[in-house]
Formats: structure tokens, C-alpha cells, sequence
């Protein structure tokens, strides 16, 4: 499964809803997960992957070395409080890292791949994860949150580096 690059249009299109969990969405999700983690990632939403639907996975604790996948269908943000400065890279602006402002702590809704609602409450590393890989089903990367100034060094940065 390939991962799309910045200057793909999937990644700036907002996704639809998934409407249907099934076993089509069961095995796209095994092999995003197989994806992420060959790659080292944090997280992996269906727009990475070319499909316009709301739903990613992560796994933030593999900062720890650990397991632990997390899906999440149709997601939502109920509430969101505090703030945290993260420095973030992302699978789909490979190489460039930057610190973006987000909220340190979330109240989330989401179906589960059977198909059940559930909620959360999200702090530190897996809010800031979450929210990023939320951003990807409205169309916008990490880079779109930084600084006007910010943003044309990236640009000098991805023509230098990715020609």
C-alpha cells in the first residue's frame, strides 16, 4: 500500500463518511496498519492511502515500543482544552518536521470495526496524534498550521529536497 506524497490532491480533498463497515473496510485497515507500521508511524488516515472516507488509525505507543492499534470510523472532537507545541512530522511530508500548536486534552466519538460508538478522553501524544490524523479527512496537513513564514521555508525546503 502505497503512501501519497505532498502535492497530491487526496491530501487536501475533505473525505465523505464511512457508511458501511465491512469486510472490504476490515482488510483496507489491516493492510494501512501493516503500512504505518513498516514505516515507523504514529498514524495513517484513509487519505494517505487515496481513499476519501473518515477513518485512520494510529498507535501512539509505539514511542514506546509498544502495540497498541487504535481505529477510528466517522470520528469526532465533543471537546478539546488546553494547549501543547508538538514537534510533528507526518508520512505524507516525509523528512520535515515542525512545531504546531494543538490541544493537549480531547473528548472523542467514534465507531469502533464492529461497528459500535464509543468515546475517549485523549491527552498529550495520542491527542496531539489524533488530531493531526483528524486534519488529514478535512484535507489539511500539518504544514497548513504553521506560520505564514513558516510555511515559505517549508516550500524552499520540499523544492530543495524533493525535485
Amino acid at each position: 500500500m502505497d503512501i501519497l506524497i505532498f502535492g497530491h490532491p487526496a491530501l487536501k480533498e475533505k473525505a465523505e463518511p464511512v457508511n458501511n463497515i465491512d469486510e472490504d473496510l476490515k482488510k483496507i485497515i489491516k493492510k494501512m496498519a501493516e503500512t504505518m507500521y513498516k514505516v515507523k508511524g504514529l498514524g495513517l488516515a484513509a487519505n494517505q492511502v487515496g481513499i476519501l472516507k473518515r477513518f485512520f488509525i494510529m498507535d501512539a505507543s509505539q514511542k514506546e515500543g509498544k502495540n497498541k492499534l487504535e481505529i477510528y470510523i466517522n470520528p469526532e472532537i465533543l471537546e478539546a482544552e488546553g494547549s501543547i507545541i508538538y514537534e510533528e512530522g507526518c508520512l505524507s511530508v516525509p523528512g520535515y518536521y515542525a512545531k504546531v500548536k494543538r490541544f493537549n486534552k480531547l473528548y472523542i466519538r467514534a465507531y469502533d470495526l464492529e461497528g459500535k460508538i464509543f468515546e475517549r478522553e485523549l491527552e498529550g501524544l495520542e491527542a496531539i496524534v489524533f488530531q493531526h490524523e483528524y486534519d488529514h479527512l478535512d484535507g489539511i496537513l500539518f504544514i497548513d498550521r504553521l506560520s505564514p513564514l513558516k510555511k515559505q521555508l517549508f516550500k524552499k525546503w520540499w523544492k530543495k529536497h524533493h525535485k
